[in-house]
């Protein structure tokens, strides 16, 4: 089963406020959409941050 994270689970995973998370201009597109919830994998979130600790 996959797993989707919302923008309040990001948060609280990477330790910032979800004000912080909504800010972020360079976030992946969300892996899913259920109505207007979008959700991302922790796969997905792990690359995204792994890419701007250049």
């Amino acid at each position: 089963m996959i797993r989707f994270m919302s923008r309040g689970e990001i948060a609280d995973y990477l330790g910032v406020t979800l004000a912080t998370v909504k800010q972020y201009k360079t976030f992946p597109p969300p892996d899913a959409m259920i109505g207007r919830n979008q959700g991302w994998t922790k796969e997905t979130v792990d690359e995204w941050v792994k890419s701007r600790k250049m």
